[in-house]
């Protein structure tokens, strides 16, 4: 494996680890949503990735993450009774995300954990290369 497959694979961590914190970052901001209708309430939002290879060559030794796209929870809204509100439908219900907080609390430290650990990889391994060059020197 050459360094630039280093490089390469932990870019990739790094470009699906920032989606997963966006992604994060819009649910708990759209938290609070509510809606008269189940079909307009937001629904959180969570990416779908894949271990990825270049080629049956490099199979072992070139993976990185593949972004396979974004798609929406299929957990049912949170359903209240609130006759008051102006988004209430004709029996008083409104709709609310079906977004838990703990969940996306818990996937944002475990993101920025694994966003850390690839940017590492990065540090590490640019050191390794300049430590390298430097032996050449002496």
């Amino acid at each position: 494996m050459s360094l630039q497959n280093v490089f390469d694979i932990a870019g990739s961590g790094l470009s699906a680890q920032s989606l997963r914190l966006n992604l994060t970052a819009s649910n708990l901001a759209n938290m609070q949503n509510v809606a008269g209708t189940p079909e307009d309430v937001y629904r959180s939002r969570h990416p779908v990735f894949r271990a990825g290879s270049a080629s049956f060559a490099e199979t072992m030794a070139a993976t990185g993450v593949n972004i396979l796209g974004v798609i929406e929870s299929t957990v049912d809204p949170i359903e209240r009774y609130e006759p008051g509100h102006p988004e209430a439908n004709e029996q008083g219900v409104i709709y609310a995300a079906n977004v838990n907080a703990m969940e996306e609390m818990a996937n944002m430290i475990s993101a920025s954990r694994s966003y850390q650990s690839n940017l590492e990889v990065i540090n590490t391994t640019k050191e390794l290369l300049l430590r390298t060059l430097s032996l050449g020197q002496s």
